[in-house]
């Protein structure tokens, strides 16, 4: 059980992945600060804590704002006083389309919410863990299985996957002299509202259709709170979680 000091920023907690994380750092007792963009999801996840809804912070944020980031750490530096892990999740995709009919607006989006907003929310959680006494904190951020390798009709969603990683390693060094590790989770089919369309059959790299297996987000909710309970002298560098049968392995 964490410390009732031990304080989280969890990105997009309004559903899916970030919704279940934050709710699983909240059952061990963690003060969790739930940032996205729509306040009445956020309301819902924090309602869906139960006993533990005391300890949840809903604060309407939009990544990709640097006002509204700092913002989002003004107030949970105000609430809690210090940062002790933050969850860089938000992220959205673009339409599956030939690389060739993708808008610049298409990309453009994506690169902010999940490239540049991880970056703002990185910048802001460093100024407050290398301050805070004890010094030092925990960033995770959610790489996705296309931090690896693509799927068809992918290219800005796993490019701005495949910069995460780099942000990964980039946060890692740069955060030793602060006591600040940085870990990814690589996530692969977990059942949300993303994934439900794979019900119907999602395209192969072979140009086939097929229906892919899933898993259990709370697979994910797991891992992160695994990730987070480790002493800062100890790190989950890159962890892989994903439906057994998925087609990863061999893929493309």
């Amino acid at each position: 059980m964490a410390s009732p000091s031990n304080v989280a920023i969890v990105t997009g907690a309004g559903s899916g992945i970030g919704r279940h994380s934050a709710l699983g750092l909240l059952r061990e007792g963690y003060s969790v600060v739930l940032a996205g963009r729509r306040a009445e999801a956020l309301e819902e996840t924090a309602q869906q804590a139960g006993e533990a809804s005391s300890c949840a912070l809903p604060i309407a944020t939009d990544v990709c704002d640097p006002d509204s980031v700092r913002n989002l750490f003004h107030k949970t530096s105000e609430a809690f006083g210090r940062l002790d892990l933050l969850f860089n999740n938000a992220g959205m995709g673009a339409p599956g389309v030939p690389l060739e009919d993708l808008t610049f607006e298409q990309w453009q989006a994506v690169v902010n919410v999940n490239l540049t907003g991880s970056f703002l929310c990185t910048q802001e959680a460093f100024k407050i863990m290398k301050a805070q006494d004890p010094m030092g904190g925990r960033i995770i951020n959610n790489g996705s299985i296309s931090a690896d390798r693509p799927r068809p009709n992918s290219a800005p969603y796993t490019a701005t996957k495949h910069a995460i990683t780099g942000l990964t390693k980039s946060t890692s060094l740069d955060g030793r002299k602060y006591n600040i590790a940085c870990g990814q989770i690589d996530i692969g089919n977990a059942a949300t509202e993303m994934t439900a369309r794979m019900k119907g059959g999602v395209p192969q790299a072979d140009g086939s259709m097929a229906v892919e297996p899933t898993m259990d987000v709370e697979n994910v909710a797991r891992t992160i709170v695994y990730m987070a309970s480790l002493p800062l002298d100890a790190n989950a560098q890159f962890v892989t979680v994903m439906a057994t049968k998925m087609p990863l392995i061999g893929r493309g």
